[in-house]
């Protein structure tokens, strides 16, 4: 009787897993096979085609949005590790107090709307006379990032032994040799986390993006955005089915690789 009903219980799980996995995911098969649809209606079938990945390549818009968009997520992430390490390791050097407020503050732009905070950036910008462009997108980015480095980076300075970077230091390095060779390895998880996070929130954010990014330049979501009046392209279901597998191939790679041995 107990193994019945653990049975039961069990077929249940399994039954809202596909369920929750059939929700998730449906969208996104259903935009690869119509990205492979040669008929641009989205419900019916015209034959299997590579046209639109062709499209896609041959689109000079779409790719140097792409380019943007990389090339934005990139810089921005590589600016806000650095500028987020320091700033988490300035924090946590801090009395309680005041690493707590400062804790707090760093939390807001996480939980502000994105709206306010792209207007805010908007005015700032026109106000010191900054023209939109590259430059404020760069800049907007690299100011949303920063909290979510300090916040993957605090949980390993605080596992960190200081006593061992004081003993480094009475052995006679020199505070920035210490910091590489005893601090930065400690932490260069929680760096690396920092920096993956922030690439993936440049990547896909909008609104910001959108109110800061002045005439004559694109990201992908706004180059989407703008698209939407007219109809989406399929070639645009080429560029998000190859961005899915991409990912999914990282994560394959990056939980399936052999671990070296110690």
């Amino acid at each position: 009787m107990k193994r019945k009903t653990a049975l039961i219980k069990r077929l249940i799980q399994d039954f809202y897993l596909v369920i929750i996995l059939v929700f998730l995911y449906a969208p996104i098969a259903t935009m690869m096979v119509l990205s492979f649809n040669s008929s641009k209606s989205r419900t019916q079938w015209g034959g299997f085609t590579l046209r639109w990945y062709q499209d896609l390549f041959a689109s000079s818009t779409i790719m140097t949005a792409l380019y943007n968009t990389l090339l934005i997520a990139f810089l921005s992430s590589l600016i806000a590790a650095i500028i987020g390490t320091a700033a988490a390791i300035a924090i946590n050097s801090m009395n309680r107090g005041p690493r707590s407020l400062l804790m707090g503050i760093t939390n807001i732009p996480m939980l502000n709307a994105d709206i306010v905070t792209g207007i805010s950036l908007m005015l700032a910008f026109i106000a010191f006379g900054i023209s939109l462009g590259f430059q404020t997108i760069l800049i907007s980015h690299i100011t949303f990032n920063i909290p979510y480095v300090i916040l993957s980076v605090m949980p390993k300075l605080k596992q960190t032994d200081k006593s061992t970077y004081e003993a480094a230091m009475d052995l006679g390095a020199t505070p920035v040799y210490a910091f590489f060779k005893v601090i930065f390895p400690d932490i260069l998880p929680g760096v690396l986390s920092g920096f993956l996070l922030a690439f993936t929130m440049s990547l896909d954010d909008f609104i910001i993006t959108h109110f800061t990014k002045g005439a004559g330049i694109n990201t992908l979501s706004t180059l989407i955005y703008s698209e939407v009046r007219r109809g989406i392209r399929p070639s645009m279901y080429a560029l998000s089915t190859i961005i899915f597998l991409a990912v999914l191939v990282l994560l394959l790679l990056t939980n399936f690789a052999p671990k070296r041995k110690k």
